[in-house]
């Protein structure tokens, strides 16, 4: 018994409940091409199998049933593409930004920084991406109100920009909180109050003493934020009408498209242990100690 519903149903419709015996010659053909007639474990052993291997499965609820891998390879460029954007604006956001704050610590930038900051933050990625649409795409027609697949790539890419920067700013504005705390945390060092006290000025303490000991936190918090941007496109490809990844599974879940639901779960847990690896490897790049380790 299947808690989630029976996937008979989405392969072969109103056979699947029928009882004459043609039909229950279908039911038993299709239960024993999808090993839908084994015991769960061993269900679970032939598909974990079958999915290193690459073969992720047919999505049932597809005329034809396409396999699961055309979906994927068709969607997930996109769904990185506005990942892409919206990481690299949130750094480039961030960084200057928790820079400026931290230089001017507990001054009057600084505090309107934190209120901007927690307001981007108590905004979810939902509100945000239907007021930027409101206001950029329907009132003053600067961006596209959708996404056109067959456009160009620089097209493309600008039809992006509006998701990308409703999944930016939020993430903008946690880097921000976090590395400008971190950045005032290392001016408080003593190497750092020596560098003051023999005249090196603030700008060069800032960027060459003080910046790179203060990005480790925020590199971790980059690093888990991604699973957040994710998440959060979830609702943003919905609203601007991007066919990616999270659209994709929205629709495998309401059809009950149970490989394509599991096929996109297992590349996004794949993608936290890559992601990992490589915020290890940033470490070791950004700290001599750690590499010797």
């Amino acid at each position: 018994m299947n808690l989630l519903g029976d996937p008979l149903f989405n392969i072969l419709g109103p056979t699947a409940a029928s009882t004459t015996p043609e039909d229950l010659e279908i039911i038993a053909a299709a239960e024993a091409e999808y090993n839908l007639d084994d015991p769960l474990p061993v269900r679970y052993v032939k598909w974990a199998s079958a999915f290193i291997t690459g073969d992720f499965g047919v999505q049932f609820s597809s005329d034809g049933q396409p396999p699961v891998s055309d979906l994927i390879k068709e969607r997930l460029p996109r769904t990185l593409m506005l990942l892409i954007m919206a990481q690299t604006m949130a750094i480039m956001v961030a960084v200057p930004w928790a820079l400026l704050a931290a230089s001017k610590a507990d001054k009057a930038v600084d505090k309107i920084s934190t209120i901007t900051a927690f307001l981007f933050i108590a905004v979810p990625n939902v509100g945000l991406a239907v007021i930027l649409k409101y206001l950029f795409a329907l009132k003053f027609s600067i961006f596209p109100l959708i996404y056109n697949a067959s456009d160009p790539f620089w097209s493309r890419v600008w039809q992006m920009m509006l998701p990308a920067i409703s999944l930016a700013l939020p993430a903008a504005a946690i880097y921000q909180r976090l590395l400008r705390t971190d950045l005032i945390t290392t001016l408080q060092e003593d190497y750092i109050l020596t560098a003051r006290s023999k005249g090196v000025s603030k700008r060069n303490v800032l960027f060459k003493h003080a910046l790179r000991p203060s990005l480790f936190s925020f590199i971790t918090i980059v690093g888990i934020t991604t699973g957040a941007l994710l998440g959060g496109s979830l609702i943003v490809e919905q609203v601007f009408i991007i066919p990616g990844l999270g659209s994709a599974i929205v629709e495998a879940i309401l059809r009950e498209d149970f490989p394509v639901v599991l096929a996109i779960v297992m590349i996004v847990t794949a993608a936290f242990v890559m992601i990992n690896i490589f915020v290890d490897l940033i470490y070791s790049l950004i700290d001599p100690r750690v590499r010797a380790e």
